[in-house]
């Protein structure tokens, strides 16, 4: 096996692991506001914190590994869609998610606890859901270009890739918005319908 296939090997390994991490990260988000406890919802929380320390360090790991191998490497390449996402995971929904956690630590001594609506909705906020689910779509097209299917710039399937995440991008962002809001109305409601009513005077 010469050079070349041996850093189209690594490449894909490193591509893949990206997928893998990321991925998993966002099919967690989306189950997360879902938890059937405060316990499963701390739980879930702290993989979903592991899952996003994992892939930042694969993105580190990255530049490390093919600066070892000799000759031209695509995955760094491969690396720079997703890397943005991942910052915005990196900065604002790791934060987020910690809240979380620590909002379901606090029915620590009854961990069947029905998960709270504030925290539902605090769990399916779009800061949390949306940079982890395009994080993880940009790490597949990053596939074929870390394979040498597509070069980086000018092919014309790096173009429509783009294209298509774009709008995957106002998908997700819409639906995760939509989800927030109706999950938010669940907390407003109990108010609502606990809020005091002024006496009718039966004399008028």
């Amino acid at each position: 096996m010469n050079a070349v296939d041996v850093n189209i090997v690594a490449d894909l390994i490193l591509a893949g692991a990206l997928v893998a991490v990321w991925l998993t990260a966002g099919l967690l988000a989306d189950a997360l506001p879902s938890a059937r406890s405060a316990l499963q919802m701390r739980h879930r929380a702290g993989l979903l914190t592991a899952l996003v320390v994992g892939g930042a360090a694969v993105f580190v790991a990255i530049p490390l590994v093919t600066g070892l191998l000799p000759g031209d490497s695509a995955a760094p390449a491969a690396a720079l869609l997703p890397a943005v996402p991942a910052l915005v995971a990196l900065t604002a929904t790791l934060r987020r998610v910690a809240q979380v956690r620590r909002g379901a630590g606090a029915f620590d001594t009854a961990p069947q606890t029905p998960v709270p609506p504030a925290l539902r909705a605090a769990a399916a906020h779009p800061l949390i859901l949306v940079p982890l689910q395009v994080t993880g779509l940009a790490t597949l097209i990053s596939l074929p270009i870390a394979g040498g299917l597509v070069e980086v710039p000018g092919a014309d399937l790096a173009g429509i890739a783009i294209t298509v995440v774009g709008v995957a991008v106002l998908a997700i962002g819409i639906r995760a918005g939509l989800r927030h809001s109706r999950l938010s109305l669940q907390v407003l409601a109990p108010i609502g319908r606990n809020r005091l009513r002024a006496p009718v005077d039966s004399s008028r």
